[in-house]
């Protein structure tokens, strides 16, 4: 007689019941851990030699690849942007429409999708790496509390520092503009900018710099997230990082989608 048997076969629903669920789970697990960083961020001892260490490893080594990004955004805006505009008489609005585009959207939403491309797999990975080798373990045993050292500096760091990434990635958008038009039509610094200053206005420029502290946030929390979680070695830390950058530009994507609407609901479409 024979004694093998054939493994049980999980139906596409009991797979799709269990991603679902898993799915759950992880929204949860991340909203609770980020939760937990509000409790702990006004509680003492304060961290702020490692903060000041994480704006430079999350932030200052992030700044070549964003001037580079930065310039030839606005480049390639203003040098598709100006054919359009030309065929309906409306080219003196360029610097106008450049500068609405990148502040409030572009740049903002652009700037935070690098960071978490370069940062939040950083974090997932560095860790990943300290859970895996016992260093979180060794930190509790020094008396050191792990969330506040490794993951409310981190997030602090990434929340404070995207803005300035931020407002520097803007700047360079508009004048990358000028540049496209001092080539194509020999324009003139002064109106291009004279223009530029006059279309923003307040409410223009504080949405879109402001919601760069909860891109920030997203980015710290879940990179943090994914570090403390990893399990089984290095294929745990690889796959952290990974998940770590999926889940902070999904997250960056539909935050950004919800205070569009919360913009237009409040402030007005102008």
């Amino acid at each position: 007689m024979n004694s093998y048997q054939k493994p049980p076969q999980i139906s596409y629903y009991q797979m799709t019941r269990k991603r679902i669920r898993s799915s759950m789970e992880q929204v949860y697990g991340i909203t609770t851990f980020g939760l937990k960083f509000f409790r702990y961020v006004f509680v003492p001892p304060y961290e702020w030699g490692q903060v000041r260490k994480h704006f430079d490893e999350l932030g200052a080594k992030s700044l070549p690849l964003l001037t580079i990004v930065g310039l030839i955004m606005g480049l390639i805006l203003a040098l598709q942007s100006r054919p359009t505009l030309d065929r309906f008489g409306a080219g003196g609005f360029l610097p106008a429409m450049l500068a609405l585009t990148i502040v409030r959207e572009l740049g903002p939403v652009i700037t935070a999708l690098i960071v978490a491309g370069r940062v939040s797999s950083g974090i997932g990975a560095e860790v990943g790496s300290m859970k895996v080798t016992e260093q979180i373990d060794a930190l509790e045993v020094s008396a050191v509390d792990p969330f506040n050292y490794l993951v409310v500096t981190r997030v602090l760091a990434c929340a404070i520092i995207l803005p300035m990434l931020t407002a520097y990635v803007d700047f360079l958008a508009i004048f990358g503009g000028y540049v496209s038009e001092w080539i194509s039509s020999n324009s003139s610094m002064q109106l291009y900018f004279n223009e530029v200053v006059q279309s923003l206005r307040f409410y223009d420029v504080l949405p879109g710099i402001g919601k760069t502290i909860a891109f920030g946030y997203i980015i710290g929390v879940i990179g943090a997230y994914q570090g403390f979680n990893t399990s089984r070695g290095t294929e745990g830390v690889g796959r952290a990082a990974t998940s770590a950058v999926v889940l902070a530009s999904l997250n960056i994507i539909f935050l950004d989608m919800v205070i569009i609407q919360l913009t237009l609901l409040f402030l007005g479409p102008g």
